[in-house]
């Protein structure tokens, strides 16, 4: 009945037609600068009197615009709404569920460079990351919905003589989606789709620094179908209502973005059974990552160079994913880190209005103070060899950064960055360079560049990470192509975008009748 799933193209911003279109879809999002966005409890608009105001990282002076913010008291009328809608949406048809997803997902193609526009300003995301963004929220829908499909009459397990087994899925009941603001597009659609078509209803707190577009992906689901109560908007600050969100006895499910210590403070909580409660929670969680390119000494050059920089440097190196560290062999760390700074230095950084800029800015002070802070750091650590940079008067540009001859034990190669700073280690071996890429508490991805077949069979065994590219760069995971979610503290390991997703939020359900 439908078409075969496949991934949303990306646009060509070459072509002069499409860098029109783009230009005309900022110009709308200008208009609605300053625009307020109440919060969506039971299908009803609430407006409270405390704000959060979105800015624009590329120019602080700028208010992209606010949305209502939600107390614990709107928190729990929200639970209400969800916990009375979710009997009707739980026993809804699964294919009508799908289709709410697939009907959204239509109604975002039209507007996608609105979305995508809306990205820019509000996340400082370059016009080509953003519109990647809202194609990967694009296809969350569209392969959710086909996963649910295929999940509507269970799995065929076995029957004895006299007997008629079934094997089917159930929903687990209220799921808390806490999406990041790096991918404010594209993992906050995934996390609210996937429990929504399972048969959940949902409470979304959208990241403080970006809730419009979270706002603009309510509207639409709501445009394309939603019922009242089965998706509610609740924005708000994390230290007023994030423990409440997690704590209360009606969540089921926790879908987390984030830092490793919140999440482990969500698992830590979650865990607890609060009075009232009767189930035991769910918790998914992606807590970030430390990620290696292993430059073996058979490696292509340039294919090296790519991947460490682009890897590095996408977003100003705002990805869980994001490749911040090179292990190179010793025989080609010489050219390699040379090739590597100049093409980092050829990076243009600015307003990502403007197409021509690569890198735009960190999100915010807090982003930028801890950013700078690891580059004094990396000064006493390694050998700086391009960056040092920044200038937050505008906005919270960084300079992007390289420090070479780090040791393997230093903290600007094992602690969590998430920022335009990239450190490059020497290995003696290919093993060695192995060992290296594992000596973090995460686990996220990695890429291996070698034309040694033994090397990438030794990496497939022993590079302890959840997402392994040979060959390319270790960020850029495609929805049904490449399940995304990582070993160690990098998470749950729950592959968002692949076959085994949506069993989370699903209960199996066995039921045996004699004949």
């Amino acid at each position: 009945m439908y078409t075969a799933y496949k991934h949303e193209p990306f646009t060509d911003f070459t072509k002069e037609e499409n860098q029109k279109e783009f230009l005309e879809a900022l110009a709308v999002v200008k208009k609605d600068i300053g625009k307020e966005y109440p919060l969506i409890i039971d299908g009803k608009e609430v407006t409270t009197k405390d704000k959060l105001v979105s800015i624009n990282p590329c120019n602080i002076s700028e208010e992209i615009g606010s949305v209502s913010k939600a107390s614990p008291k709107e928190i729990d009328k929200a639970f209400e709404a969800a916990k009375k809608a979710f009997p009707k949406w739980s026993q809804t048809n699964p294919v009508a569920r799908a289709e709410v997803l697939f009907r959204a997902a239509a109604i975002m193609r039209r507007r996608k460079h609105e979305l995508s526009a809306t990205v820019v300003k509000e996340a400082g995301k370059p016009w080509v990351e953003a519109d990647i963004e809202v194609a990967e929220g694009i296809d969350f829908l569209e392969y959710y919905g086909r996963q649910m499909i295929e999940l509507k009459d269970g799995k065929v397990i076995e029957s004895r003589d006299g007997e008629s087994n079934q094997y089917i899925y159930t929903s687990a009941g209220v799921a808390v989606t806490i999406p990041p603001w790096n991918f404010s597009a594209a993992i906050m659609m995934g996390t609210t789709a996937a429990p929504l078509v399972a048969g959940n209803t949902v409470l979304l707190k959208p990241a403080e620094p970006t809730p419009i577009i979270a706002a603009k992906f309510v509207d639409i689901m709501r445009e394309a179908g939603v019922p009242d109560g089965v998706l509610n908007f609740v924005p708000g600050e994390p230290h007023e209502i994030g423990d409440h969100l997690v704590d209360h006895k009606d969540t089921s499910i926790i879908t987390f973005t984030g830092s490793k210590a919140t999440g482990l403070r969500i698992l830590e909580r979650a865990s607890k059974v609060q009075e009232g409660q009767q189930h035991l929670k769910r918790v998914l969680a992606e807590m970030g990552g430390k990620d290696t390119v292993v430059v073996d000494k058979d490696a292509n050059v340039e294919t090296a160079v790519n991947a460490i920089v682009t890897a590095a440097f996408n977003f100003s190196g705002q990805k869980c994913s994001a490749g911040s560290r090179a292990v190179i062999h010793k025989d080609l760390y010489d050219e390699v880190e040379k090739r590597v700074v100049e093409e980092t230095e050829k990076l243009t950084l600015g307003d990502t209005e403007d197409n021509n800029n690569y890198l735009g800015p960190v999100i915010n002070q807090k982003a930028y103070d801890k950013v700078t802070s690891y580059i004094k750091i990396g000064k006493k650590e390694g050998k700086l060899l391009t960056g040092d940079e920044s200038d937050d008067s505008k906005g919270y540009f960084i300079k992007p950064t390289i420090f070479g001859s780090v040791d393997a034990e230093a903290r600007i190669m094992k602690e969590e960055i998430f920022g335009p700073v990239l450190a490059l280690c020497k290995a003696k071996s290919y093993e060695e360079s192995i060992d290296i890429a594992n000596n973090t508490e995460y686990g996220l991805t990695g890429a291996v560049i070698s034309n040694n077949v033994d090397h990438l069979e030794y990496a497939k065994k022993n590079f302890h990470v959840g997402n392994l590219y040979f060959n390319r760069n270790c960020t850029g995971a495609i929805v049904g192509y490449h399940p995304f979610g990582g070993f160690k503290l990098s998470g749950t390991d729950s592959k968002a975008g692949g076959p085994d997703y949506l069993l989370q939020y699903l209960l199996p359900k066995s039921i045996s009748q004699m004949l």
